[in-house]
């Protein structure tokens, strides 16, 4: 009896989920070959650089460098200002963030600890100060990323082609520090491959992750409002259901600094997790809504894709590979066999691990020429290990349900330049 429940719940939920999840296949498939592109802009205009930044003393200095060495200066000169939020910090972020020429604001506020709240803080100093419509669009980073020299000119033919919110490349300035970095970048190149270049190429919005994003100042003028543990999520469900679209550009590469530390990986996809869970229970029943409320197809599947973004599936994914072991370890103590033993090893380790490791080659060769040099059996290392990536996870979304999560600041050590990121030509 107990089998025979087991077997139904794993077809239930996988059934459910192949189906609300089939049309994504599409994205695949054309993120082989498609992304969109756009025309040189024709008006250059006016953009703030918001930064948060809590002891970035070391990495500070470096994005500051990339984005004076900008382009944009040159074609646009005075249209572009960066301002720094140095948020609860103890070291001289605040220094160094003025002595590079930013206009800097220190906030002082233990009880409201996430990068949204800086940002919410910083915004409402740029709009007593300056007026929020002094500016075009705002752009967000963290304070450990790298601007390719012509970033801000690329965002810009973007936004001049009428885009409200756009995101860009996200690269990797430690890709060869071990896995563990190796595997984030996988990860988010992953999202480029399989949903960013499709979305853009047929003006689906895709999903903000994190950093390297440029929004239109009406969509902040009454404050930036996303404060959550993952303020991306909420922002992007927001933007669908208000009627804004977002755009990928392929051509402007920003590059990240990823953990290296397993405990620390941890930590951060179990907020990851614990923020996901809040996008969809804030913005699920409105993107749900919204999919028979609007009267154009193209309107009802927009929303409906974002909903499926922001579901939470890695949940019901990981609880139907546990029912699927439980049912491999039944099986195996009422008919003990070698070959029942393999069984269940293999569906539960090797079977889910091999999609994977598709999917991380399928990453390394199509966008070697973009990704840092490293030794192809290091790329294999990378390859092999990535599975465990996705483990991480999965465990995360179940942790993230039944513990309290605080947001804590991700430690950046990486003293590294533009400069020092050797590309293969």
């Amino acid at each position: 009896m107990l089998q025979s429940g087991i077997q139904w719940a794993i077809a239930i939920i996988g059934g459910i989920l192949s189906i609300l999840y089939a049309y994504k296949y599409i994205y695949v498939f054309l993120g082989l070959f498609f992304t969109r592109h756009f025309p040189p802009a024709e008006k250059y205009h006016r953009y703030a650089i918001l930064i948060a930044a809590r002891n970035e003393a070391t990495v500070l200095s470096h994005l500051l460098e990339s984005i004076a060495q900008q382009d944009y200066h040159t074609i646009a000169p005075g249209k572009l200002d960066v301002f720094v939020v140095a948020d609860n910090s103890t070291d001289n972020t605040a220094e160094i963030a003025r002595k590079n020429g930013a206009f800097c604001y220190e906030r002082f506020d233990k009880q409201h600890c996430t990068k949204g709240f800086a940002l919410q803080f910083l915004v409402e100093k740029i709009r007593q100060e300056f007026g929020l419509d002094s500016y075009d669009g705002y752009i967000i980073f963290d304070a450990d990323n790298l601007l390719a020299k012509d970033y801000v000119s690329r965002m810009n033919d973007s936004f001049d082609n009428g885009n409200k919110i756009i995101c860009s490349y996200r690269n990797t300035k430690n890709f060869d520090s071990n896995w563990i970095a190796a595997s984030y970048a996988i990860h988010f190149l992953r999202t480029v491959r399989n949903e960013h270049r499709a979305r853009s190429y047929l003006r689906m919005p895709t999903r903000i992750q994190g950093t390297g994003f440029l929004v239109a100042a009406e969509i902040i003028r009454n404050g930036w409002n996303y404060t959550s543990l993952t303020e991306d999520r909420a922002l992007s469900a927001d933007a669908v259901v208000n009627g804004y679209d977002i755009t990928y550009n392929h051509d402007a590469v920003f590059y990240d600094e990823q953990p290296t530390s397993l405990h620390i990986a941890m930590r951060q996809r179990i907020r990851w997790s614990k923020g996901h869970l809040q996008a969809f229970a804030e913005s699920g029943g409105k993107l749900f809504r919204h999919i028979f409320r609007k009267k154009e197809l193209y309107n009802s599947l927009r929303n409906y894709d974002m909903l499926m973004t922001i579901f939470p599936r890695q949940f019901f994914s990981a609880l139907k590979r546990i029912l699927s072991l439980l049912l491999k370890l039944l099986i195996v103590f009422h008919a003990f066999t070698v070959w029942n033993l393999t069984a269940a090893v293999f569906t539960w380790f090797f079977a889910p691990f091999a999609m994977q490791w598709f999917y991380a080659a399928y990453v390394l060769i199509f966008e070697r020429k973009r990704l840092p040099c490293v030794a192809w059996y290091r790329k294999i290392w990378y390859i092999f290990m990535f599975p465990l990536f996705d483990v991480l996870g999965r465990l995360s979304m179940l942790i993230a349900l039944v513990i309290r999560v605080e947001w804590k600041p991700i430690p950046h050590n990486e003293s590294v330049r533009l400069s020092d990121i050797k590309i293969k030509e």
